[in-house]
């Protein structure tokens, strides 16, 4: 606590000297914390308002950083975890210690997590020049999605066009880009808005029609051995706005077979996997007076295919995995803020050679998908569906923001009982420039389908096993002015039925990996300042320059003595990020990152990495250089995984 105090001091008494930094300051508009509506949330609230602990990614950020992918944009979130296998191919999402398997992930606030296995879920059918913004929530948030957001959510906002400008008229806008580097990396990816504003020429708030298409293909050689990979990518997105009606509707594909090294154990160095995914989803918004009904449907579907040799039958497995949902959402405003109201059922069914209760031989049926085969039947499936409802106040007052709000699910997998998860969250604004919050939450996770199933040579999972719960606490205080922004989170939980695949020590000599129930404590703090110079001199070159800092600390108490473990055991215990941008020239910016890294578990060695970026612009042509690894360094993110040298990209974008 006293370190929380020292900090709070030490961060007003820099933006104080910041705020009376001589009369340039005065001459520029007032900045606060920030009106942006976070989509991530039952009831719209701004970045402001909300009492969460929220880390938002703008598109100007997002314009600046030197990143291929959306894997690449995510590791300059400070309290985000990014373990790759591969050089844009696959991806575990973690935050808070937590593991890949307990984030939510989001596009557009439609979950599109997978129930087989965390490891899929971050399959996007987008690019991230797509993107306009990414939210990520810290901690539980069981409140608005239910099961598996348990230690963070990462939701995607698309972009779409702007037809603002014209009240009766129509706004165009696109981009094409080409790129190629080292290891026969080659693609491109173009997108294209059309928003359109309708209505009477004398309404001030004209109906808003808006769509976007998108899509891309990308293939790389591989600079580690066995590490080739293709991706393609297709999204749609229509959006339609008017004074009582809002809807959006999305559909995207996407299609990525790769060489998997030795992703899944260090056995087999000639692993091949494909994972395809469809997802379609509506959602929108009707307002009638004060109340407003958000109604929200997807469909998503997953197909993995894979090898333990690459064509090769030993050890091949197909999975189907077909999750839907429907829900809706009642809030109203009142004097004392606004409550809200939300029911959401959930079916996940999974098809599979591998995962699941074994079928009647009559039940069999081929296995789909671009890499099904009629040769080969889905035997084992396994369903359930999860069942939502949930009650909440926020109240909404001049400085102060409380939130209580009262989950409850029934998960058909279990015991037909109700389990609540409740929280409170609170945020307190002395000044447009300052945010004092502080919450806890609970949260429940049901085991993955992997965690439940998967069998082989040395791995063994567990059907008995408990769902996962949490009890978080978290502190911390926002300040932001004219060229200056500091932020401290401090966090701490409890958590019980943890999963993890573990050996167990009197079964070390077998080297077995089975999935098991344990408990764990654990507790940390983030920290985040930044400069943005030209916000108080126009012509500095220094656009921004921004540090963070996370710790991360755990107590893991097994009811067997562990000789090893895969996950639970290999958190990032201290993470430190700086990055500088600089505007050389009206036409030239220059970023510079560096990064480290220090993992707790055997064979994880620290690592710092500098990564840079270059982009010339002139009016509607971008070049752009990329290098990541600037200085080739030798790491891991899993121990015995080998990540890519230098990379260097080159691109050029066409904006329209």
């Amino acid at each position: 606590m006293k370190t929380f105090f020292t900090t709070i001091f030490m961060l007003s008494s820099f933006a104080s000297m910041a705020q009376g930094n001589g009369q340039a300051v005065d001459t520029l508009p007032d900045v606060e914390i920030g009106e942006v509506k976070v989509l991530s949330a039952r009831v719209p609230l701004t970045s402001a308002q909300t009492p969460q602990q929220v880390t938002i990614i703008g598109r100007e950020e997002i314009q600046m950083l030197p990143i291929n992918t959306i894997d690449d944009l995510l590791k300059y979130a400070v309290g985000v975890d990014v373990r790759q296998r591969g050089n844009g191919v696959q991806t575990d999402i973690c935050v808070r210690g937590g593991t890949f398997d307990q984030v939510t992930i989001l596009l557009n606030g439609i979950n599109i997590t997978s129930p087989h296995t965390g490891h899929l879920s971050a399959d996007f059918p987008i690019f991230a020049d797509d993107i306009e913004r990414v939210e990520i929530l810290e901690g539980p948030s069981a409140r608005a999605f239910g099961t598996s957001a348990f230690t963070g959510t990462v939701n995607i906002v698309t972009r779409n066009a702007d037809p603002s400008h014209s009240r009766l008229g129509t706004a165009v806008s696109g981009l094409v880009n080409v790129f190629g580097g080292d290891h026969g990396h080659a693609g491109a990816n173009a997108n294209v808005t059309l928003g359109h504003n309708a209505g009477n020429a004398s309404s001030n708030h004209p109906s808003r029609l808006v769509h976007t298409l998108s899509g891309g293909y990308v293939r790389d050689d591989g600079d580690t051995p066995n590490s080739a990979f293709e991706t393609s990518r297709i999204y749609y997105n229509v959006s339609y706005n008017s004074d009582n009606v809002k809807g959006n509707f999305q559909a995207g594909y996407s299609y990525k077979p790769f060489e998997a090294n030795t992703f899944y154990g260090s056995a087999s160095t000639d692993q091949w996997e494909s994972n395809e995914h469809f997802v379609i989803a509506a959602n929108g918004e009707i307002t009638a007076g004060k109340v407003h009904i958000t109604p929200t449907f997807s469909a998503d579907r997953r197909y993995d295919h894979y090898q333990w040799h690459k064509d090769s039958p030993k050890g091949e497995n197909f999975h189907r995995c077909d999750v839907r949902t429907a829900g809706v959402g009642v809030w109203a405003e009142n004097r004392l803020g606004r409550t809200s109201f939300a029911a959401e059922m959930r079916s996940e069914l999974i098809y599979s050679t591998k995962l699941g209760e074994a079928m009647d031989e009559a039940a069999f049926f081929a296995t789909k998908g671009h890499d099904g085969t009629k040769s080969v039947n889905y035997s084992h499936s396994a369903d359930r569906t999860n069942i939502y409802i949930m009650a909440e106040h926020d109240f909404i007052l001049q400085k102060w923001t409380l939130a209580f709000a009262l989950p409850a699910i029934n998960n058909t997998a279990l015991d037909h009982k109700w389990r609540f998860c409740p929280g409170m969250d609170v945020a307190y604004r002395p000044t447009v420039h300052w945010k004092l919050f502080a919450n806890v939450n609970s949260a429940l996770r049901m085991p993955t389908y992997t965690d439940l199933y998967y069998s082989g040579a040395n791995i063994e999972g567990n059907s008995n096993l408990n769902p996962e719960r949490t009890i978080d606490f978290g502190a911390g205080a926002k300040a932001r002015y004219n060229g200056f922004m500091g932020e401290i989170r401090l966090y701490g939980s409890h958590r019980t039925d943890m999963i993890d695949w573990v050996v167990y020590e009197d079964e070390k000599e077998a080297g077995i990996y089975k999935s098991g129930n344990f408990e764990l404590d654990n507790c940390g703090c983030e920290l985040s300042a930044a400069m943005m110079p030209r916000e108080l001199w126009e012509n500095n070159p220094i656009s921004k320059f921004q540090v963070q800092y996370a710790y991360n600390d755990a107590d893991i108490s097994y009811n067997r003595a562990v000789a090893s473990s895969k996950y639970a055991m290999e958190y990032l215990k201290h993470r430190f990020l700086a990055t500088a941008d600089f505007r050389i020239t009206d036409w030239l910016g220059v970023n510079l990152s560096y990064r480290y890294n220090y993992r707790v578990g055997e064979g994880n060695d620290p690592y710092s990495l500098v990564d840079a970026g270059a982009k010339v612009e002139f009016g509607r042509f971008v070049g752009y250089v990329n290098a990541t690894n600037l200085f080739d360094e030798d790491y891991r993110d899993f121990s015995f995984i080998e990540q890519s040298g230098r990379r260097v990209v080159v691109g050029v974008k066409v904006r329209f």
